[in-house]
């Protein structure tokens, strides 16, 4: 394995992942406008495929005609997975333990190398320096970090017998503790898509011997695509507000819903969205705390705060009203909707575009809070 080390050495100072560190800086204030276009549970990954389109941008691709279900920029989250799995293959870290690294990295940060996060975190699995794990420059060398991870992972009793999502919360201690679940069947085939590029990386017998470890899930089970396509600020046919929702999540997005049509605006109060004042009509976060005041709840004003609200829950286990969060990081997303059942959210989008309802299958979920 100390060959295959020496190899690997070659990926790391590879002029793609030199070159990298710039692009990342480039391209992740990009990245954190999309909120995805895949259903926040990948199930039924084609591993095939996703090795097909890995081996294009290994192989030089600008990344325009490489498509892998889950991945909004592959030229830049596949070398930094591939950094990860490098980096495990010369620690000698189990398969299983690489792709509970992807996960994290996936979850963490979708795999970027964000120079920004909640409070000092930073990197591909948003370390903290004021946590031990390095200063800003190391955190934010794709190897060094990496590197990190899996000292920390190694030292965890059992973590082999953990599911994916148990494990990588014992390292990172994220408030959101269920979410890795639902990164683990795209991290497996970028593993394994990606292991199969080294010497002996395809090959790993203590993981066949493995069982599976199985999750808790990832997703609501309805995704909202029953509904087919939804006119902007309209309520799609057939849906109404489930009977059995908390009284007070009836309430809040009863109201909401009243708020329909109108124009986002960033900063708005949302106390008179109908109004001739723009201040006073809807942003993403203002549309939840006026929407839940209405039901007699208190909500911090910004996105940065809801995402503390309340309490934890898992994507897989969502109720009308819950908060759900997307876009940025898991610890400091930057846009907000409320869960209204069956599959549907309801938002204040971005400008330009009205309050609007959304099949959950558009949302890379993030966060999910519960704050009733």
């Amino acid at each position: 394995m100390k060959g295959l080390a020496a190899g690997i050495g070659v990926v790391f100072l590879s002029p793609i992942l030199i070159a990298g560190t710039g692009m990342m800086l480039a391209s992740s204030a990009d990245a954190v406008q999309s909120s995805g276009s895949f259903s926040s549970c990948l199930s039924g990954i084609d591993s095939d495929k996703v090795a097909e389109q890995v081996t294009k941008i290994l192989d030089g691709a600008s990344g325009k005609d490489v498509h892998v279900e889950g991945l909004d920029l592959p030229a830049e989250q596949v070398p930094n997975a591939q950094t990860i799995v490098a980096t495990g293959l010369s620690l000698d870290v189990p398969k299983k333990g690489q792709i509970i690294a992807l996960a994290t990295a996936m979850q963490e940060s979708r795999l970027r190398n964000l120079n920004y996060g909640d409070r000092d975190s930073l990197g591909l699995f948003q370390q903290r320096p004021s946590q031990g794990w390095g200063n800003a420059e190391q955190i934010r060398d794709p190897t060094y970090a990496s590197e990190q991870f899996y000292k920390h992972l190694l030292k965890v009793s059992g973590w082999q017998q953990m599911t994916v999502t148990q494990a990588a919360q014992a390292v990172q201690k994220s408030g959101l503790p269920d979410a890795y679940a639902q990164w683990e069947n795209l991290a497996t085939a970028l593993q394994e898509a990606i292991a199969k590029t080294f010497p002996g990386g395809g090959n790993d017998a203590d993981q066949a011997e493995q069982p599976p470890t199985g999750t808790s899930g990832c997703a609501p089970s309805t995704d909202g695509s029953s509904f087919g396509r939804i006119p902007e600020g309209s309520v799609p046919k057939g849906y109404s507000i489930p009977k059995d929702a908390d009284p007070k999540a009836r309430k809040a997005i009863a109201w909401a819903m009243q708020q329909l049509g109108t124009l986002y605006q960033w900063g708005g109060s949302c106390t008179n969205s109908h109004g001739p004042d723009p201040m006073g009509r809807c942003d993403c976060s203002s549309l939840m705390q006026q929407a839940y005041a209405h039901a007699g709840v208190t909500l911090t004003r910004t996105t940065y705060t809801q995402v503390n609200e309340g309490k934890a829950v898992s994507p897989a286990q969502l109720e009308p009203g819950d908060l759900i969060f997307s876009r940025g990081s898991a610890a400091r997303p930057e846009h907000v909707g409320m869960y209204m059942g069956e599959g549907l959210v309801i938002e204040a989008p971005r400008t330009t575009k009205p309050v609007r309802i959304t099949s959950i299958k558009h949302w890379t979920i993030l966060a999910a809070r519960r704050v009733l």
